[in-house]
C-alpha cells in the first residue's frame, strides 16, 4: 500500500556497504522500519543520508505491505528544518538519549496522532530555546502520558512514591520506591508546566539520581524495555 505520511526518525543503522535500516515514528502507521538501499552510496537519488539522523522530522511517501518485515521508503523531505540541535553538543546528546528511549519504548504499528504531535511539538520546541538542562526530565515524565502510566498524582503529600504501583503510598509494598529529596524533585516536576521547567532548581547529582528513577519507572512498566546505552553520554554532558 502506497502511503504518505509524517515521520520521525528514532534510528538509523548500516547494512552492507551502502545502505540503512532506519526505525522511525509515524503518524499514520506507528512504529516501522524501512530498508533504504543504495542510500549511501548514490549521489543523485532522491533518498539522503543526512535525512535519517535521530529524530529528524520527515515527511515521506512509503510503500506498507504490513507483513512484519522491512518496508520501503520512495520519497522523502525535510518536514521541520532544525537550526540548533545537531550543532549543539548538548542538545545533540539529548537528542540521542531520548531517540534510544522512544525506541526502547514504543512498539505499537499503529496510529497515535496524540503522541506523534506531543514529540513533533516538544522536538521543535527544544529547538528553538537555550536553557535545557531539565528538558529530558520534563520530556519522560510528560511521556509517560501517552504510554498509559503516568503517575496518579492524588495524595501527593505522602512520603513515598511506588514506582510498581505509579502513585504515592504511605508506605511502600515494595521496592523500587521514590523517598526524600529525589521524591520532593519528583513532584514538582509533576506540577509545572512546560515552558517554565527551565526555573526549577536542581543541582547536576540529584537531576541524575532523579533521570535514574525515571528510567527505572519506565523499566517497571514497559515488557522488553532496555536501558538506554547513550545515558553516559548524556550523564558526561550535563556533569
Amino acid at each position: 500500500m502506497q502511503i504518505k505520511t509524517k515521520a520521525l526518525v528514532l534510528s538509523s543503522i548500516k547494512y552492507g556497504e551502502s545502505s540503512l535500516i532506519v526505525k522511525a515514528f509515524t503518524y499514520t502507521s506507528g512504529i516501522k522500519s524501512y530498508m533504504l538501499k543504495g542510500v549511501l552510496s548514490s549521489r543523485k537519488g532522491k533518498l539522503k543520508p543526512s535525512y535519517f539522523q535521530p529524530l529528524t522530522q520527515l515527511e515521506i511517501s512509503a510503500i506498507h505491505k504490513d507483513k512484519g518485515t522491512l518496508e520501503r521508503i520512495t520519497e522523502a523531505r525535510i518536514n521541520y528544518h532544525y537550526l540548533t540541535i545537531y550543532s549543539s553538543p548538548s542538545k545533540n546528546a539529548i537528542v540521542l538519549f531520548l531517540a534510544e528511549m522512544l525506541s526502547n519504548s514504543i512498539y505499537e504499528e499503529e496510529q497515535n496522532s496524540d503522541l506523534y504531535t506531543y514529540l513533533e511539538t516538544t522536538f521543535q520546541w527544544l529547538d528553538s530555546h537555550n536553557t535545557i538542562p531539565n528538558f529530558h526530565i520534563f520530556f519522560l515524565i510528560e511521556l509517560t502520558r501517552y504510554l498509559g502510566f503516568y503517575p496518579e498524582t492524588s495524595n501527593m503529600n505522602y512520603d513515598y512514591f511506588d514506582l510498581h504501583e505509579g502513585a504515592f503510598v504511605v508506605f511502600p509494598g515494595s521496592k523500587p520506591y521514590l523517598t526524600g529529596d529525589i521524591l520532593e524533585l519528583f513532584k514538582i516536576f509533576l506540577g509545572t508546566k512546560f515552558d517554565v521547567m527551565h526555573t526549577i532548581a536542581i543541582d547536576k547529582g540529584k537531576r541524575g539520581e532523579l533521570l535514574k528513577a525515571i528510567i527505572l519507572f519506565f523499566e517497571v512498566h514497559l515488557d522488553g524495555f532496555k536501558k538506554p546505552r547513550s545515558l553516559a553520554v548524556l550523564n558526561e554532558v550535563f556533569r
